[in-house]
């Protein structure tokens, strides 16, 4: 393998990497929002503050479910550069992830309905939904 290719598979697992710690510290910020509004529920005692922590919650499952949509795109990337057969379609040091025929498999839908973003998030707001219903 040519110094430029491992290079270049160098930069691609950096911005998989990226995409990851992305995702990782939005999940910790969806935790920090939700806590603090449940806080101010608890020492407010209104309930209104359960139904805005889902908006924020929904919003951060969209942005995480970006973020693990573009990794699994480089990381598909990264497959291709590494395949002898493929690595001829993809031009050195492109980040052009719509490579190849099989590149509409990697879509946002399945990112989003992943079991890691449907676990994470949908059990917040069931969670949260609960403890709204409960209280009322």
């Amino acid at each position: 393998m040519s110094e430029e290719k491992i290079k270049y598979l160098e930069f691609i697992q950096n911005i998989v990497t990226r995409m990851n710690q992305n995702s990782f510290m939005i999940k910790g910020w969806t935790v920090a929002i939700v806590s603090a509004l449940l806080a101010l529920y608890a020492d407010k005692e209104n309930e209104l503050f359960i139904l805005i922590s889902i908006f924020p919650v929904s919003i951060f499952m969209f942005l995480d479910s970006y973020y693990l949509w573009q990794e699994r795109k480089f990381r598909h990337l990264y497959s291709k550069v590494l395949d002898e057969d493929e690595s001829q379609k993809v031009k050195l040091f492109s980040m052009n992830t719509n490579v190849g025929n099989d590149c509409c498999k990697i879509c946002y839908f399945k990112a989003l309905f992943s079991v890691t973003e449907v676990g994470f998030y949908s059990l917040l707001i069931v969670g949260l939904l609960a403890l709204y219903f409960a209280k009322i």
